[in-house]
């Protein structure tokens, strides 16, 4: 045999060798794509059995809480009737329903933020007003317009409030602003 015939044996194995290798790789390739395509239809498919579960645990939770709402709310349709009867003084049965609402509302974890009297906190309050004043500590609040609530340790609704400003305050800053 001549050395170019080997030569162009040896390309030709080598191109042979080369093909075959290359058609296992894309037969390894579609394994791994089609592999790929199972796992992402897997994923997806466990994505949405999560978030069906997700809403079915919610809705559960808030129909047990309807439920307990209704009963206070029939209590207060009874409440309404009773006076509506009597004219009398039906104070003491809202009083009494307020206080079986609020048991519900605690037992499920809403606590009462307390702002009166305690140092502004941007997290827990919100100011609408502020008013000068010397009887308490500058940046204290005075008053409570409307009560805020936390559920479950995350602020739900913060408090309006109308906070202190003591009238020396503003001359420390402008002290603070010239130096």
């Amino acid at each position: 045999m001549s050395p170019r015939k080997s030569k162009a044996k040896i390309q030709e194995e080598k191109i042979s060798e080369l093909e075959k290798g290359l058609a296992d790789e894309r037969k390894t390739s579609e394994k791994y794509l089609s592999q790929l395509k199972y796992a992402k239809a897997d994923l997806e498919n466990l994505q949405k059995r999560t978030q069906r579960r997700i809403d079915e645990a919610k809705e559960k939770a808030n129909g047990r809480i309807v439920m307990q709402l209704l009963t206070i709310l029939d209590e207060l349709d009874l409440a309404i009737s009773a006076a509506e009867n009597s004219k009398g003084d039906i104070i003491e049965g809202v009083e009494m329903i307020r206080g079986k609402l609020w048991k519900l509302l605690d037992a499920e974890g809403l606590d009462p933020i307390d702002a009166y009297g305690r140092p502004f906190d941007p997290n827990l309050h919100e100011a609408v007003l502020e008013v000068e004043t010397d009887e308490v500590e500058n940046g204290c609040v005075v008053e409570e317009f409307r009560k805020g609530y936390k559920f479950k340790g995350r602020v739900l609704r913060a408090s309006m409030v109308k906070v202190a400003k003591n009238s020396g305050s503003n001359d420390v800053k402008e002290e603070n602003e010239d130096e």
